[in-house]
């Protein structure tokens, strides 16, 4: 008789954002995301590293802008119980966060080829770790000093003060009521006893400053409080299937 045992139970809430403004505080209102406009004033920047942060939001029909080198998409989730691949998780949907570098005197965050350009030109929307067609996108544009975007300080840094911005998000996302989401998923990891054992095999990046993977950060998806493959010695690590799924991987490249 085959028999399964579950173990871990992971909850992922998704709350719709239809429109992303600007205004005196961070809320979440009525499925618009509101950011505070003097957002970086309490943000800690590491201004040995990093000259100034812009925040823009692009709009889905105005894709034809300029943008500097794309560094990373992100989305803005928190666990609102337990950590990651466990617990409950709300994630925004509409919405995606592109992290974009360049430094002081206009060498692109890059290191074997630079993405910057017309952003409809540069990114192929609606596949997997790109926004969808339809996303509001929230650029994060960090400058950083000068020469400072060929080593792998510059960008840690870019991806740090990125993840503060976000957080500031997080904390009114983690506040939103359960019951008020437009989807719940439920997942559950689990050992199926007399079956066969599957492992998936992804190779990640982990080769310099801009190849580079966090595993396992505080938020889904997040810096904060990851480890790099590189600093593990790119050594093989095993993870959940949930894990997986609540955003335990961060691709910095």
């Amino acid at each position: 008789m085959n028999k399964e045992k579950k173990m871990r139970r992971l909850v992922i809430k998704t709350f719709p954002i239809d429109k992303v403004e600007f205004a005196d505080e961070t809320s979440i209102k009525n499925n618009t995301l509101y950011i505070k406009k003097n957002i970086m004033d309490i943000v800690d920047v590491k201004r040995d590293l990093i000259k100034k942060v812009d925040l823009n939001i692009i709009k889905p029909n105005e894709k034809d802008v300029f943008i500097n080198s794309i560094m990373d998409f992100s989305p803005v989730a928190v666990k609102v119980l337990g950590r990651i691949g466990e617990g409950i998780t709300h994630v925004l949907t509409g919405i995606c966060v592109m992290l974009t570098g360049v430094d002081e005197n206009g060498i692109q965050v890059a290191e074997f080829g630079s993405s910057e350009g017309i952003l409809k030109d540069q990114v192929v929307f609606g596949k997997a770790g790109t926004p969808a067609e339809d996303d509001i996108i929230v650029n994060i544009n960090v400058t950083l000093r000068s020469g400072k975007g060929s080593s792998r300080p510059g960008p840690m840094a870019a991806h740090e003060v990125c993840d503060k911005v976000i957080q500031n998000i997080r904390e009114c996302l983690k506040k939103m009521h359960g019951e008020e989401c437009s989807e719940k998923h439920e997942y559950f990891d689990k050992i199926r006893y007399n079956k066969k054992k599957v492992i998936i095999i992804k190779q990640v990046a982990g080769q310099g400053a801009m190849y580079d993977t966090g595993v396992l950060g505080k938020s889904p998806g997040g810096f904060i409080g990851c480890r790099s493959v590189i600093d593990m010695g790119n050594v093989p690590i095993i993870l959940s299937p949930n894990e997986y799924r609540d955003g335990a991987l961060r691709a910095m490249n």
